[in-house]
């Protein structure tokens, strides 16, 4: 997740394919945020900002729901909370 306008980022996502065996090591994505989201919370109320750092929050969150251990997620979440001035 790039979040400033002079971050960069460098994906390398591999798949092999062998007969009938798929095995992948590992998956990207990359893309912006949607734009008709960030529109529909708009209509709603939401200032662009803060519909934008709700859809980055969201996202993040998602992420942090995969780590096992909550007391890790948790400071992870309150860290990027202060930083970014996400609700944790």
């Amino acid at each position: 997740m790039l979040l400033s306008q002079d971050a960069s980022v460098n994906s390398k996502p591999e798949l092999e394919i062998y007969a009938d065996d798929v095995k992948c090591s590992h998956g990207s994505t990359t893309g912006q945020l949607d734009e008709d989201a960030v529109f529909y919370l708009r209509a709603r109320g939401i200032g662009e900002q803060a519909a934008r750092q709700l859809m980055i929050g969201a996202f993040v969150g998602e992420v942090l729901e995969k780590i096992e251990n909550e007391a890790v997620a948790e400071k992870i979440n309150t860290v990027l909370a202060q930083r970014f001035k996400w609700m944790s």
